[in-house]
């Protein structure tokens, strides 16, 4: 029996404020789609996640939530996740103005 996407974590996008998030930020809706495209070759994190709103890189998936995603990008799993916007908070601190859904969703 098919189920809809389940929320399995939310975070807040790391390093919003040294993106280009704030470009789009009063164009962003509740339960839009957004893209997450891995940066195997991070300098800095090998798990690294970025998080697109069309051609707009907007942050990161947080260190901290990262590494098993990665890793199912990696094996060609990327199709079994999204990224929704939950919250978005324009008067709050720039890493607190945008806070996201990641759903694993039902391919059966």
């Amino acid at each position: 029996m098919y189920e809809p996407s389940r929320q399995i974590s939310s975070f807040y996008i790391a390093g919003f404020q040294y993106w280009d998030g704030a470009l789009v930020l009063s164009e962003l809706k509740v339960g839009e789609r957004l893209r997450l495209v891995p940066e195997f070759d991070n300098p800095h994190d090998s798990s690294a996640m970025a998080i697109y709103r069309g051609k707009t890189k907007m942050g990161f998936v947080p260190g901290s939530e990262n590494e098993l995603l990665a890793l199912m990008f990696f094996y060609g799993h990327s199709d079994g996740f999204e990224l929704r916007v939950l919250q978005v908070s324009p008067d709050q601190k720039p890493w607190e103005q945008v806070r996201v859904g990641l759903y694993v969703t039902d391919a059966r």
